[in-house]
């Protein structure tokens, strides 16, 4: 198993700072999210100051950029870090899609699947000269002159990660993606019971192993009531959302998912975490003084997660005894 850390820099001036400080801490990878901020402009400048590390996005939203945007993206990172470079894509739901980004809707899982063949063929053209003729329902890409051709690399392999909550897009990272990044919000039941069957039925029906798909996944940990009330608001506005209602029904807790859909719809925010018992926060969460957090983090996804990570970015300077205790206890495994 691998440890990874979250980016989260208000100001770019900060990520170079970050990543050597995160390399230097012992991450295996660190991964920049789109949340406040788009998630692959600060990676040049972890590429550029680091040397051992891997790093990626988790997520960028697939479906807010074409695949030849994506593809320029992710070839030029790969180059530049002689491979370290990782692309993790994510959906986004429909309300976001639509209304947030300006884009069309369009189901996701097919969606997804033709725009990681699409990458993969824009790829093929550029290191190996094959023609550009990749034609879907989303997608048609049939023109590239030498022009807007950046040519071949030293590590032409650029591995896809793809992220979801649900059955159907478990089973395409089973089927097509090199690695499957877990939503937060998730507990080791719903891994054992949906994740990891769908991944195994996906990786079937390409005759791959289910190792050929990286897991990888962060935790939410509370070690303090101020975290235990954060946390606690965290779960209840994720488990309001319609899309991810199969994480409560795999505990029976679906008719308080459907509450608090009810009560975000009509803005009663403040009136939602109450719905979150300690029991949920047990299943969601790491709970613990900061001493014990590394054994339990090796007891609740050794065999579960390929990458394990927190839901709290790396700040340096914080929590860094608490990192190397979680560094030293994955690391051996």
């Amino acid at each position: 198993m691998k440890i990874d850390a979250a980016l989260e820099a208000t100001n770019l001036r900060d990520v170079p700072a970050i990543a050597q400080a995160a390399e230097a801490m012992g991450f295996d990878a660190i991964w920049t999210g789109e949340k406040q901020h788009e998630a692959i402009l600060p990676l040049p400048l972890v590429a550029e100051h680091t040397q051992r590390m891997q790093f990626g996005t988790a997520i960028a939203v697939a479906f807010a950029r074409s695949p030849m945007v994506l593809a320029h993206a992710a070839w030029d990172l790969a180059a530049q870090s002689s491979g370290r470079f990782i692309l993790g894509l994510g959906t986004q739901v429909k309300a976001h899609i639509e209304r947030r980004f300006g884009v069309t809707w369009a189901p996701p899982v097919p969606r997804l699947r033709e725009m990681i063949l699409a990458l993969r063929a824009i790829w093929d053209c550029w290191q190996n000269g094959a023609p550009l003729n990749f034609r879907g329902q989303h997608y048609k890409l049939t023109l590239m002159t030498p022009f807007f051709n950046p040519g071949p690399i030293d590590a032409p392999h650029v591995p896809i990660f793809i992220a979801g909550v649900n059955a159907k897009m478990c089973q395409l990272a089973g089927e097509l993606a090199d690695g499957f990044l877990i939503h937060p919000y998730h507990t080791a039941r719903y891994l054992r019971e949906v994740v990891l069957p769908a991944l195994e039925a996906g990786a079937a029906q390409t005759g791959r192993a289910r190792s050929a798909v990286q897991i990888a996944g962060s935790t939410f940990i509370i070690t303090n009531d101020a975290e235990r009330e954060a946390v606690r608001s965290q779960v209840a506005f994720y488990a309001s959302t319609p899309s991810y209602r199969g994480v409560m029904e795999c505990h029976g807790w679906s008719e308080i998912s459907e509450r608090l859909s009810f009560l975000a719809a009509r803005g009663k925010w403040n009136e939602m975490p109450r719905e979150i018992s300690d029991e949920m926060l047990e299943a969601f969460a790491l709970i613990g003084k900061p001493n014990e957090l590394p054994d339990k983090l090796i007891a609740k996804y050794a065999g579960l997660l390929d990458r394990v990570g927190l839901y709290a970015p790396f700040a340096p300077g914080q929590n860094d005894e608490l990192w190397r205790a979680l560094i030293a206890a994955v690391h051996a495994q």
